[in-house]
């Protein structure tokens, strides 16, 4: 994760912590300190369209929410970034993509710790930023503990599943890829030694068509356990697919899967 995501991601951190232990008032609206901390202060447009973000409005599970944002134009946009604005670690992902990924949808699946604002930020190849926000129902999500067995969740760490689908964009192939990993939040305290377990999460991902790159992805906490990504590409004749991914501890995990009727 660069430099400044990570400091800027510690300070909301402290920052979230000091606002839970003053109970008298309601949290200000964190998002204009978030546009310096993690853009710059850079201008950022309201939805013109370049970005649109599908979220539910109340979530069945708050640590495992769907979030799918999806371009109008995906040859104009450089990246987009996921920010959960009430998160403790806000910036749940932030994509590159590859110069011709042509990627019109990413979906992924993250954690929301309170009744929230979600801004979906894409940032067009000229330089300009556009979002567009929504407002999310959940909360705990940083804090719930994790839905498998910690022996389970070690002993599979990093192993990796591919799927393809038919994608509904004619010219462009649909894929999802899935990580074992307990992507904790070090929030979560063990109920029975009372103790938090530290963070351990997936904090980069790079996906691959043969040499070409389709996206690269820079996360942190609010990212769900067993991180997932579906997304469409513009495929370049390659005959593989191939992911490599790092955690914060310095994990590093392989795969590499034939793309299916590759031409």
């Amino acid at each position: 994760m660069p430099t400044q995501f990570r400091a800027a991601a510690f300070g909301a951190l402290l920052a979230g912590l000091a606002a839970t232990a003053a109970f008298a008032d309601p949290a200000p609206d964190p998002w204009p300190g978030l546009v310096t901390d993690l853009f710059q202060g850079r201008e950022i447009a309201k939805a013109d369209g370049t970005v649109s973000l599908e979220a539910p409005m109340r979530a069945e599970d708050a640590a495992i929410v769907p979030m799918t944002m999806r371009f109008s134009d995906p040859a104009r946009v450089k990246g987009a970034s996921l920010v959960i604005d009430q998160n403790p670690m806000p910036m749940a992902a932030n994509f590159t993509f590859g110069d011709k990924a042509g990627v019109n949808f990413i979906e992924t699946r993250v954690r929301v710790n309170s009744y929230t604002n979600v801004h979906a930020v894409a940032e067009t190849r000229d330089g300009k930023l556009v979002s567009e926000v929504k407002f999310v129902k959940a909360s705990g999500g940083c804090s719930a503990p994790a839905g498998k067995d910690p022996d389970e969740a070690r002993a599979n760490l990093g192993k990796m599943k591919y799927r393809e689908f038919k994608s509904a964009v004619a010219g462009k192939r649909e894929a999802q890829i899935m990580i074992r990993h307990p992507n904790n939040s070090g929030l979560q305290m063990d109920q029975i030694t009372r103790a938090y377990t530290p963070a351990h999460y997936v904090d980069a991902v790079e996906v691959w068509q043969g040499d070409d790159l389709i996206f690269r992805m820079e996360g942190g906490i609010s990212l769900s356990e067993d991180p997932n990504f579906r997304f469409t590409y513009a495929p370049n004749g390659a005959k593989t697919l191939r992911v490599v991914a790092h955690d914060n501890q310095g994990g590093s995990f392989k795969a590499e899967w034939p793309i299916a009727d590759a031409s």
